[in-house]
C-alpha cells in the first residue's frame, strides 16, 4: 500500500450538525452516517432522518446515535488498547498495519468498537469500517489479512507495546521488536 492510502486509517468523528440542513444534533438523536470516496480520500457525512431520505451515492451507510462525549479527563493513564490504537494510527506508518488491526479486534471484542461495513479499496484491500460506541467516531482500518503463522508475532508485538512482558520468544524476535520501538 502506498503513502496515498494512509488516510484510510484516520478517525472520522461524527458531525455536530446535519450535513444537509445544518441543524445541530441533540444528545441520543438517531442519525445516518454515509461514507464517500471522493478525490482519493474517504469522507464521512452525517444526516438527520429527514435529510437522509434524499439520495446520496455513498459507499457505505449506517444508522447511529449522536452522543455528546464526556469531558476529557486530564489524568495521565497507563497506555491502554484504545490509546495505543490512536497513537499508532496517528503515526501513519505502514509497519503498524497489523498491530492496528489486532488492537481494533481487541476493542471490538470489548464491545467498544462496532463493525459497520466492509469495502474493497482501489488496490483491492479489505477496508473495515468501525464505529466507537461511546463517541460515534468512525475508524477505517485496512485488514492485513494475517496468516495464522504471522499472528503470534503480531500479538507479541502488541503485548510489548502495551507494556506487557514478552513470552518465551526467540532472542532474534525480541531483538527485532526492540529495534522497532
Amino acid at each position: 500500500m502506498g503513502r496515498e492510502n494512509i488516510d484510510n486509517w484516520h478517525v472520522k468523528k461524527c458531525a455536530k450538525a446535519c450535513d444537509g440542513c445544518e441543524e445541530k444534533f441533540q444528545h441520543n438523536q438517531e442519525l445516518f452516517s454515509y461514507l464517500f470516496f471522493d478525490e482519493g480520500e474517504y469522507t464521512r457525512q452525517d444526516f438527520c432522518e429527514q435529510c437522509s431520505k434524499k439520495e446520496h451515492p455513498a459507499l457505505s451507510t449506517w444508522k447511529t446515535v449522536f452522543i455528546i462525549p464526556p469531558p476529557v479527563e486530564e489524568v495521565v493513564k497507563k497506555e491502554n488498547v484504545e490509546s495505543l490504537l490512536r497513537k499508532l494510527m496517528a503515526k501513519e506508518d505502514e509497519e503498524d498495519l497489523s498491530a492496528i488491526f489486532i488492537l481494533t479486534v481487541m476493542l471490538e471484542r470489548k464491545k467498544i468498537l462496532v463493525e459497520r461495513d466492509t469495502q474493497k479499496t482501489e488496490d483491492l484491500r479489505k477496508l473495515r469500517i468501525y464505529e466507537h460506541k461511546k463517541t460515534g467516531e468512525s475508524f477505517m482500518i485496512i485488514d492485513p489479512e494475517l496468516k495464522l503463522d504471522e499472528l503470534e508475532q503480531v500479538q507479541e508485538r502488541v503485548v510489548l507495546l502495551l507494556g506487557g512482558k514478552p513470552r518465551k520468544a526467540a532472542p532474534e524476535a525480541l531483538l527485532e521488536l526492540e529495534i522497532e520501538k
